[in-house]
């Protein structure tokens, strides 16, 4: 059965840090390139990070760019994400999803709010 189990989202201060995290189970976690993505209310769903399978090549959206880190640990089935300098915009729901790359489907976790408010 697969899983993505996403954890660490909270309140932080505006200039606050944070890091979440998505545990994966079921599949070959290897195999995925893996994303966040976050959903504030009222908005669509937006990238914020990618890692390749063997973490060669990232991307960042511009708007966290400089202030977070997406890094996987395959051999724990982990992917992280850090986030530095947060900011109010930054308040939404993180999102964990794997992405087979060559075919077939991707899977995403639950969720996980991180709110950043004085």
């Amino acid at each position: 059965q697969v899983q993505l189990v996403e954890s660490g989202g909270g309140l932080v201060q505006p200039g606050g840090s944070l890091r979440v995290s998505c545990e994966a189970s079921g599949f070959t976690f290897s195999n995925f390139r893996m994303k966040w993505y976050r959903q504030a209310p009222g908005q669509e769903r937006e990238l914020v990070a990618s890692i390749t399978r063997a973490g060669g090549n990232i991307y960042y959206a511009p708007f966290v760019e400089g202030r977070f880190t997406i890094y996987r640990d395959n051999a724990k089935n982990m992917v992280y994400l850090e986030m530095n300098g947060l900011k109010p915009e930054d308040t939404a729901v993180y999102y964990c999803n794997a992405d087979p790359v060559v075919g077939g489907p991707d899977y995403w976790g639950q969720g996980t709010q991180v709110t950043v408010s004085s």
